[in-house]
């Protein structure tokens, strides 16, 4: 190459050094990925969680029609 190119264009990072960059940007990304699923799946479970107590509250209310086929006292 000549010497005014040299000049123009920076010679090349080590193969080394590229790989290293290129595999800290993929385990970024994939941390990345991770907490977001992680936080989607705890949202979701909040969610669950709130519609369950809920319906535990609204059974709480029902009359126990089982229990008195049963004959159990609740």
């Amino acid at each position: 190459m000549p010497e005014e190119l040299r000049q123009i264009f920076p010679s090349p990072p080590p193969a080394a050094e590229i790989f290293a960059t290129h595999q800290l940007a993929y385990e970024f990304r994939r941390e990345t990925e991770y907490r977001q699923r992680f936080a989607e799946y705890c949202e979701w479970y909040r969610h669950t969680a709130q519609i369950h107590q809920q319906e535990l509250k609204s059974m709480r209310k029902d009359l126990p029609i089982l229990g008195w086929f049963l004959g159990s006292k609740r």
